[in-house]
């Protein structure tokens, strides 16, 4: 299930976002890799831990904290500390599935990659080329948002980042480990969630039609959730 999530940071937040990562320092984005991905992967990063990479990880957190879409889509149950990168002329991402696990430096804590996301920090006329093209159930889906747009995609899809030709593409990717690992029951669980919010408009919150179905999602979520 991809999932495009429209203005998750302000433009002010954006902005800011900006603002400290040009004064950041950057590194070689191999540096997080696994050992095939460094073999694909050519572009720059914020190191994890970095002051500049907490603060900003706070404020995307914060972020998603209020998207109701997100809790929706990803049904979160951990999230890793949101990373930034950035591709130049010449960088890309070849054709790669992320990794199953990661562990969240310092804490000993493991999670399970179920969702990526990547949250663009640069609006589409500041860069060509960078497109995420992603291998989805309906097939190759290309994605460049505006700055502040989130996308949401399995993290068992393939994906890459296009070569960029000019400017600069920069970005905020982590992953969510989420309380329903399958992604076809994700996709059941949120279909239903809009309806749900589609007949509370139309319907009092007492409607046979409005209860029955709220019921069959919690008791879905109830058989499907893993803790």
């Amino acid at each position: 299930m991809l999932v495009h999530l429209p203005q998750v940071l302000t433009p002010d937040e954006v902005l800011h976002c900006r603002r400290v990562l040009e004064a950041a320092e950057w590194v070689d984005g191999r540096v997080t890799a696994g050992e095939q991905a460094q073999q694909a992967k050519r572009n720059l990063q914020v190191p994890e831990g970095s002051p500049q990479a907490r603060e900003l990880g706070e404020l995307v957190l914060r972020a998603l904290g209020r998207n109701p879409l997100f809790t929706s889509a990803a049904l979160p149950l951990r999230v890793y500390p949101p990373m930034f990168n950035r591709y130049d002329v010449g960088m890309t991402f070849q054709a790669h599935v992320d990794s199953a696990l990661r562990f969240v430096p310092g804490t000993g804590v493991r999670l399970r990659t179920d969702v990526s996301s990547t949250l663009f920090l640069s609006a589409p006329e500041e860069y060509e080329g960078g497109e995420l093209v992603i291998e989805d159930t309906y097939g190759t889906q290309r994605v460049k948002l505006p700055a502040g747009d989130m996308v949401l995609y399995p993290a068992t899809s393939l994906h890459r980042v296009e070569p960029v030709t000019r400017g600069s593409r920069w970005a905020s990717f982590f992953w969510t480990q989420s309380l329903v690992k399958e992604d076809s029951q994700r996709r059941l669980l949120h279909e239903m969630d809009k309806s749900i919010m589609q007949l509370r408009a139309a319907l009092p919150d007492d409607h046979p039609g409005v209860l029955g179905v709220t019921a069959a999602y919690h008791n879905l979520l109830r058989q499907w959730v893993e803790m």
